[in-house]
């Protein structure tokens, strides 16, 4: 019998003092709330109405409305570093179960509830605010060697979202290319970059940065 996705928890934070971010503030440290939760396309900040984004040169937007999390990764995490890891401990406004978000194709769209709807955009790469949250020494290289990012997701149509709501996969183009490998094209395995270039459902700046990687390899072969 197949397995049925669904959001386990519903996640948002509230801007607290932090010395790893430019702005001083964070809302990295999410927290379950029972919901149902308003969701929408946000022209900067979070997707999340209550939801904190502090850094709104590097993160949130239309591109980086909805953070997503599988409870199963952070399961191996846990297990992994030798402590517990709750819902939202790594910043993610979903944490879903029963999906495999890193193999997410990059554009493949997911029906939450009934109403609202998501498109997968780009994977989230680790920056400082996370390291020094997560306080795990070496943090940012362990994680990106681990390539289990998460997805950033589009809001495609508002809609509110509780724990419990079955997700749905109802698009996945066949273009083939997931969180996954996005992820590590961009940090650590460049010569995947080129299969980044040709996919419309990636942000344009990512597409850009990629191209222009490619440029600079090529440059100096």
């Amino acid at each position: 019998m197949e397995s049925v996705a669904f959001v386990r928890s519903v996640n948002i934070g509230t801007a607290t003092p932090t010395e790893f971010s430019e702005p001083g503030v964070t809302g990295i440290d999410k927290r379950s709330v029972a919901g149902p939760v308003e969701v929408s396309a946000p022209v900067q900040g979070s997707g999340l109405a209550g939801d904190a984004i502090c850094d709104l040169r590097n993160h949130g937007g239309p591109e980086q409305a909805v953070y997503a999390y599988a409870w199963e990764d952070l399961a191996r995490w846990a297990a992994e570093l030798g402590r517990a890891l709750r819902p939202g401990e790594f910043g993610e406004n979903l944490t879903t179960e029963g999906l495999d978000v890193n193999g997410a194709v990059i554009g493949e769209r997911w029906l939450v509830g009934e109403t609202l709807l998501l498109e997968v955009s780009v994977p989230r790469i680790p920056c400082r605010t996370f390291a020094g949250w997560l306080d795990e020494r070496g943090w940012v290289k362990r994680f990106t060697q681990r390539a289990l990012p998460g997805a950033y997701l589009r809001v495609l149509r508002d809609g509110a979202v509780c724990a419990g709501d079955a997700v749905r996969v109802v698009h996945r183009p066949s273009h083939g290319l997931d969180v996954a490998t996005t992820f590590r094209a961009l940090t650590g395995e460049p010569e995947l970059l080129h299969r980044l270039v040709d996919v419309a459902e990636l942000p344009v700046a990512t597409r850009e940065r990629a191209a222009r990687r490619l440029a600079d390899r090529r440059a100096v072969s």
